[in-house]
């Protein structure tokens, strides 16, 4: 959220909203509780301090968690920087988004780590999803639709756009197949039966959404159709 692009958005939407006397509504930050470590544990909260702390000064006027155990932490911020029941009056004269900032595209490169933890963060919000549950705790992370979808668009993207990994190696979808397979296989010897067998289904969801020449608008629309067949 700090990227200019989102933090534009986000205090575009403080703007509009307050112009109308409306409330506006805070993210959700991702970091949850980690009850078997607590220096990764304080780590996690200092995240979500740090990200409610940007959201109460730039005008939000209320927030949400992924995990109950963040209320306090998030209470704590709220009522120190917006102590009023709101921050309606904070109309951001001086804030003015322009096109180019809204679309200004972040800095970065491409890795194999990074390719490894969508292929890992997709599949295993799709395996959870398929068996009727819409978010999941991955990698000390709360990930929901929203998450899975960009794990997938980034690598459609990166394959159909002939991206390249940081060290030369062009993403092909042989590539990212190789490590939907390896994904398979740490879960075979990792899950039960059924739970596996959700995991074939994502896998096979993911390929096919990886492969199709144009971008599927939404996971859960073959996601969907794929509930519905396996329920006949």
């Amino acid at each position: 959220m700090t990227t200019h692009f989102m933090r534009s958005y986000s205090k575009l939407a403080i703007k509009t909203c307050h112009r109308r006397r409306v409330s506006a509504m805070g993210g959700m930050s991702a970091y949850i509780p980690i009850k078997s470590d607590s220096v990764a544990n304080e780590k996690a909260l200092a995240q979500v301090r740090d990200d409610k702390e940007r959201e109460a000064h730039d005008g939000h006027d209320g927030t949400w968690v992924a995990h109950p155990g963040l209320v306090p932490v998030v209470m704590e911020v709220f009522d120190r920087i917006m102590p009023q029941p709101n921050q309606i009056d904070k109309q951001l004269p001086e804030f003015q988004a322009t096109a180019a900032d809204l679309l200004q595209v972040p800095q970065g490169s491409i890795t194999a780590a990074g390719l490894r933890q969508n292929v890992a963060v997709g599949l295993g919000y799709m395996e959870a999803w398929l068996r009727g549950i819409g978010c999941v705790p991955l990698f000390h992370l709360m990930e929901d639709a929203a998450t899975a979808e960009i794990s997938r668009a980034q690598l459609w993207q990166w394959v159909h756009h002939q991206a390249t990994m940081e060290d030369g190696q062009p993403v092909t979808i042989g590539a990212v197949e190789k490590v939907i397979a390896d994904e398979l296989e740490h879960a075979r010897n990792t899950v039960d039966a059924t739970r596996y067998r959700a995991y074939e289904r994502a896998a096979d969801l993911m390929r096919k959404l990886i492969r199709a020449p144009q971008f599927v608008q939404f996971l859960t629309l073959p996601a969907y159709a794929e509930v519905i067949h396996e329920g006949r």
